[in-house]
């Protein structure tokens, strides 16, 4: 007999609902379920739906605030010109002090 026709046939003798869920997660396992029971190790498909999403949030959040800190950390320019250095090039250019 199919699936389909056994649940009929149990509803048929006026069975109770969870008597019925019962008998078929004994004969097949809790894999019969459409929602996994909310209790031990089932407990985590209740939710790891939600709670993944939030952690994710929360890891782009601290990433993109830490590339913000080292963004405005960096110096804004090129490398360290000696004083000297560039008096000198000044007045090689023409632009120095006369």
């Amino acid at each position: 007999m199919q699936p389909s026709g056994r649940i009929v046939f149990r509803a048929v003798r006026d069975s109770a609902r969870d008597a019925i869920l019962a008998a078929y997660v004994t004969q097949y396992g809790p894999t019969v379920l459409v929602e996994p029971p909310k209790k031990g190790f089932d407990l985590l498909a209740w939710i790891m739906p939600v709670l993944l999403p939030l952690l994710a949030l929360v890891l782009v959040w601290y990433v993109v605030r830490s590339w913000r800190k080292k963004a405005l950390l960096a110096p804004a320019g090129g490398p360290h010109v000696d004083a000297e250095f560039l008096a000198r090039a000044q007045r090689e250019s023409g632009k120095g002090d006369s």
